[in-house]
This record gives structure tokens, C-alpha cells and sequence, in this order.
């Protein structure tokens, strides 16, 4: 048994969710304590249960500590099966999150699998659904891997009710990512996507990004959906040669549509100054399906978010994951790929010996 702790580097649910990715990967037994030991609230919450009961699951796992607030979990997976699966927060908890958690295990079943997910799907402090769909899995699939996502309903925080379907085919070949020039930048926009709430708040946001960034009228987009919440989000998309990196501000009551707009244009421009392709947000995911065919990409300096995952990957696989600084703001990771992991694809799991 594999023993993690929970409080380490940046201590949030992170831990727990790429600790039961690589063990299901790996057939690794795992105990992991401390479980957002730091946060206000420790231990595990909704979103969090989720995680653990999806990747239980899925491979047939043996796991205690199952509860919500629960600070000590064990898990001992079994075989990742295909099928139709149906995780339902409850709240309005992440349910990217809870697909990031179940995303690599399933990519190495043999064969497709469909995910109807229920909860939030546009919060603050995770990828939203546009995120996942028009940045994270345009870069994965340049690895190989194959994943369909359709929305059906917007889910805000606090009320939730997102819904959405995912299918997960199989990988039938891995493929290194290389990520080191971003290219020309071919367009920009932004986007408020809000629901119950006064227009005049878009407005306002895309009104900030328009006077900070001098875009012009066709490039800010407002959209009102439907929602069983109210909520708002802005989306501040940049597309290159390379990729499309999106960065995001949720919300939220008793802060100015301003503030908002200056959160993400700030996050934007930070980027755009460093000339890398990939951003802040988009490094901390990609690293765990880069262990499939391994690669290198330059980022911004990297988060603790970031540097936590690496050193909890590195601690379960025995990889040594390298990060060096070019210049300020600019710095390249180099992921090896995984010994053996390749032969993973289009099986169930593989032992290892540490």
C-alpha cells in the first residue's frame, strides 16, 4: 500500500484525484490521509466523493473511507471496464473535475465508453465545460486520444444542474506532445455567457475587455442561457497556430463587472507578454496525459498547482519530471515518458515495481 499525503504542496483535491488516476493506470494500492488537510472545510466534500466513488467504479475498486468529510481514503482498483457510466454530484461541485479524474483510465479500456455527468459545469476554481471542450481536448488529441462532449444544460454555482455526455473511445496509439512555439496569434475574442441575471453585467465585462484590450465590437459575444441558477462567466479566448488557450473569470455577488473583466484580461496578457503557447491552467492538466507519450512545453512560471502534480507523479511512477527557466515568465517542462506505460493502450493496466 502506497502511502500519500494530502497535505502535500498546494494540499487541495488535486491530490486525490491524480493519485486515483495513476493507480487505477497502474494497478497501484493506495492510501492517501490528510485529505485537504489545509482547506477551511478539510476532508472530502461532494465533488470530491464523486471522484472516488466514479474511479471505484470503473475498475471495480476496493475502497474505504468513502464519506463526505472523510480526511483518510484507501483505494485497491481492479479492471477498468468500458460501459455507460452516470455520476451526479448532487451540488454544484466540478464535474470537470470529476472527468479529468476517470478521463486516462478509461482512454486505456478496450473499448468506448459514454459518461452522462450532473453538477456544475461553469465554476470558479476548475476548468469550465467551454475549457475542456475548446482547449483541453484539441491539445490531448494531438496525443492520440479520441473524446466526444456535448452540453446539454449549464450548471452555475450555487444551484448546479449542468449536464452533459462525454464518449471516451480507446487509444490506439500514443504520441509525444511538443508544445514549444505558440505560432501567430490568428484571433482573439471574448465571450460572457450568463443566465438569470441582468444583461447590463455582460456589458459592462465585455465593456472593460473592449477599453483594456482594444478589440472591436465583433470580437465581444454575449450569450444568455438557460440555467436552473443564476450565473455569469467570462471567456476570454486567444487562438494561435498552436492552440487556443482560454482564460476565465467567474462571478460573483458583491463584485464589480470590472473586477471580473481585469481578472481574466490580466491572466490574458500575462500570457500573450511571454510568448509560450501554453498557459497557467492548461500545464497543471496536461501533465498527467503527457505520461502516455511524454513530450515538452514551455509555460509560465510554474503554479504551486503545477508543481504539486508533478512531485506527486513523480513520487507514484518514479519519472523524473524536469523544469528549467528560459527567461522570466518562461520556462520549459519536459515529461518523460512513462517505461512501459505505451503498452497500457488498449489494455487494461500494467504492474510496475518501485
Amino acid at each position: 500500500m502506497i502511502e500519500i499525503d494530502g497535505s502535500l504542496g498546494e494540499g487541495g483535491g488535486q491530490i486525490l484525484r491524480t493519485t486515483l488516476s495513476l493507480a487505477i493506470c497502474l494497478g497501484l494500492n493506495v492510501r492517501v490521509y490528510n485529505i485537504r488537510a489545509g482547506r477551511s472545510r478539510p476532508g472530502l466534500m461532494r465533488q470530491h466523493l464523486v471522484c472516488l466513488r466514479a474511479a471505484k467504479e470503473i475498475c471495480g475498486a476496493q475502497v474505504t473511507g468513502d464519506e463526505l468529510g472523510s480526511t483518510e481514503i484507501s483505494f485497491v482498483p481492479g479492471v477498468v471496464k468500458a460501459g455507460r457510466y452516470h455520476f451526479a454530484i448532487g451540488s454544484a461541485g466540478s464535474t470537470t473535475l470529476v472527468f479529468q479524474t476517470i478521463l486516462i483510465p478509461l482512454l486505456l479500456a478496450n473499448g468506448m465508453s459514454e459518461v452522462y455527468l450532473e453538477g456544475g459545469t461553469h465554476n470558479g476554481m476548475a476548468p469550465s465545460f467551454d475549457f475542456i471542450n475548446h482547449c483541453f481536448l484539441p491539445v490531448i488529441s494531438s496525443m492520440g486520444c479520441r473524446v466526444e462532449v456535448a452540453l446539454e444544460a449549464y450548471g452555475f454555482y450555487p444551484s448546479g444542474g449542468g449536464r452533459w455526455r462525454v464518449r471516451i473511445y480507446p487509444m490506439v496509439e500514443t504520441m509525444p506532445m511538443v508544445l514549444i512555439d505558440r505560432g501567430d496569434i490568428v484571433s482573439q475574442y471574448a465571450v460572457v455567457t450568463s443566465a438569470n441575471i441582468p444583461a447590463h453585467v455582460g456589458e459592462r465585462e465585455l465593456g472593460h475587455v473592449k477599453k483594456r484590450c482594444l478589440w472591436s465590437e465583433a470580437s465581444l459575444i454575449q450569450r444568455h442561457v438557460k440555467s436552473v441558477g443564476s450565473g455569469n462567466i467570462l471567456s476570454l479566448r486567444v487562438m494561435s497556430e498552436a492552440l487556443t488557450e482560454i482564460f476565465e473569470s467567474v462571478g460573483e455577488k458583491n463584485v464589480r463587472s470590472e473586477r471580473v473583466a481585469g481578472r481574466a484580461v490580466r491572466d490574458m496578457m500575462r500570457y500573450i507578454k511571454a510568448d509560450v503557447p501554453v498557459g497557467e491552467h492548461l500545464a497543471d492538466q496536461i501533465i498527467l496525459p503527457m505520461m502516455f507519450g511524454g513530450g515538452r512545453f514551455r509555460s509560465l512560471e510554474p503554479s504551486q498547482h503545477l508543481l504539486t502534480n508533478m512531485t506527486l507523479i513523480e513520487h507514484l511512477t518514479g519519472v523524473n519530471i524536469s523544469v528549467v527557466k528560459l527567461e522570466k515568465d518562461r520556462w520549459e517542462v519536459n515529461v518523460p515518458q512513462l517505461e512501459g506505460f505505451g503498452c497500457l493502450v488498449g489494455k487494461n493496466k500494467i504492474s510496475f515495481e518501485f
